[in-house]
């Protein structure tokens, strides 16, 4: 290999290393959050106790889509979570429930908002802040019988919330 031959490959390495940085930790974070306690159903998913779920049992933590949507899959590509005849399991709870978040990337948020079958039951306001890795939310007066609760997860920054459906029977 000649001297000029070393000088392009080593100027070649010089510039690409930086390049490898800036892309690289410019891209966007792959891992957000869900809720597992009461178990969600993208938890439900991770844990096998639902199968079938198209990939969500190894990224519960990712479904994310435009803030404004009333759906469990937030309208994302997770259609699955949309589907109420697949069997999801209830968990018994009382009408005081709290519900566990695991955080994966805490994105500073604006509001977390609980919503009882389709119509919002609760909203805490975050103020804008990053919340810690694990943070739960209590929920009391719960009615009685079996809900659907969507549980939204309102990032301050972006036009993007998190979404989570938590299938309980209350009583």
């Amino acid at each position: 290999m000649s001297i000029r031959q070393r000088l392009i490959t080593a100027l070649s390495v010089l510039l690409a290393v930086p390049l490898t940085v800036v892309l690289t930790t410019a891209a966007p974070a792959s891992a957000h959050g869900w809720i597992t306690s009461p178990p969600s159903r993208q938890d439900m998913c991770a844990s096998r106790r639902v199968t079938g779920c198209g990939g969500l049992e190894y990224e519960p933590q990712s479904v994310e889509a435009p803030k404004g949507s009333k759906q469990c899959s937030g309208g994302s590509g997770w259609r699955v979570l949309d589907n109420e005849g697949k069997g999801w399991p209830t968990t018994s709870v009382s009408s005081t429930v709290t519900f566990q978040w695991r955080l994966t990337a805490a994105h500073r948020t604006s509001t977390w908002q609980y919503y009882v079958d389709g119509a919002l039951f609760k909203t805490f306001n975050q103020g804008n802040t990053q919340p810690p890795s694990n943070i739960s939310h209590t929920i009391s007066g719960l009615p009685g019988g079996r809900h659907k609760i969507l549980a939204v997860w309102n990032v301050a920054d972006t036009v993007n919330a998190f979404y989570n459906c938590v299938d309980v029977q209350v009583g």
